[in-house]
């Protein structure tokens, strides 16, 4: 892909300076780039790195001239500039148009305008895809699943029967929607439920034997979910398992059955939801956060990294810790728990002084008591 400085600044909705018909082939990072590719530096420590004559994505409070640029586009966000600027030059992975003939499509399938699918897809009865899906080598969608517009999946993701998925979805190679969930129960009630009843107490200890609860329900993608890497949604037990609008979900993250997750929600890598959780909307689950099972997160809360969710969370929360608190609360206690080999210092200090002024006492008192004699 080619474009000119003046076709990318107005891509980024931004202002360029300079050469603004210079062809931009890509792009590097400052310092490290060639002919035609340009440069993303929008802090001085980046800008010092600019080669003189280069061609750069600069804050708008910088000068151009003084950096010795020969074309330079001023942005107000960098981060913002940052995502338009690997979506104009992100070729994505390559599909070539049409069906390929080694993919097996059930007759009853329908498959929209213009869209592509790979070498060995497999694609079950009744399912239907929307205009432009592009469908990489190895997918594999299971009967009656409905697929938006614009969807692309990577290679070796799976999608299960029975799905709705939205338009724009993305999954990477070795997603898994809709397995069944993992949801077993006992003849008599198990060791598992006497302890949560009790808190740690058991009555006896048995043989037990897991009988399967079937997985009837399905899963419901919105619009523009993203679906990292070997991530896994389960399918419901009765309901369907749904993920909402704008929600973006990384790598190796589980969402077990049964669960709502809201919209534009970010589950960041190796999150793990537990079934029949509700997630509110515009939530952020740092990475390895945990979230126990039949509990509510309230709207726009914010889990640091390895935060272990077990009891509801308000809304606007900010947690840290397990089990979670507050992350001014957990800090506190970080703080205090440094102390502590100071404060036991302390407190040994102190029990040696009481031992010794208690070793005092006893003379101290048969002094007193001649004392007085002599007064008597």
């Amino acid at each position: 892909m080619q474009l000119t400085i003046a076709e990318l600044a107005r891509a980024l909705d931004a202002r360029f300076w300079g050469d603004g018909d210079l062809a931009v082939l890509g792009a590097a990072e400052a310092g490290q780039a060639s002919d035609g590719q340009i440069s993303l530096a929008t802090t001085p420590a980046y800008a010092e790195r600019l080669a003189a004559g280069s061609m750069a994505i600069i804050a708008e409070d910088m000068d151009p001239d003084a950096l010795g640029l020969k074309a330079a586009i001023l942005v107000r966000r960098p981060r913002v500039a940052m995502a338009g600027l690997t979506r104009a030059f992100d070729r994505g992975p390559e599909i070539a148009p049409g069906i390929h003939p080694t993919a097996v499509i059930d007759p009853s399938a329908e498959i929209g305008k213009d869209a592509a699918i790979g070498p060995f897809v497999v694609i079950g009865s009744g399912v239907r895809i929307g205009a432009r899906a592009r469908i990489a080598a190895h997918v594999t969608i299971g009967r009656d699943t409905v697929i938006g517009s614009d969807a692309l999946f990577h290679p070796g993701a799976h999608i299960a029967h029975e799905i709705v998925i939205g338009d724009r979805v993305i999954l990477h190679p070795g997603a898994s929607v809709g397995a069944d969930g993992f949801s077993f129960v006992t003849p008599e009630k198990s060791g598992v439920e006497q302890i949560r009843e009790t808190l740690g107490e058991r009555d006896e200890i048995r043989e037990q034997h897991w009988t399967r609860i079937h997985s009837l329900g399905g899963v419901e993608i919105g619009d523009d979910v993203e679906l990292g890497a070997n991530a896994t949604i389960d399918r419901g037990t009765i309901r369907a398992t749904r993920v909402g609008r704008g929600t973006k979900i990384d790598n190796l993250v589980q969402i077990g059955h049964n669960c709502i997750v809201g919209e534009d929600c970010m589950l960041c890598g190796q999150v793990g939801v537990a079934g029949s959780t509700r997630i509110g909307n515009r939530v952020v689950l740092g990475g390895q956060v945990g979230v126990s099972d039949n509990i509510f997160v309230g709207d726009d809360v914010i889990a640091g990294g390895s935060t272990k969710i077990f009891t509801n969370a308000p809304a606007g929360r900010v947690l840290l810790g397990s089990p979670a608190v507050k992350m001014e609360t957990h800090v506190e206690a970080q703080k205090n728990i440094r102390r502590l080999p100071r404060l036991y210092a302390q407190v040994a200090e102190l029990r040696e002084t009481v031992k010794k002024l208690m070793e005092k006492r006893p003379g101290e008192a048969s002094e007193q008591d001649a004392r007085s004699e002599d007064k008597g």
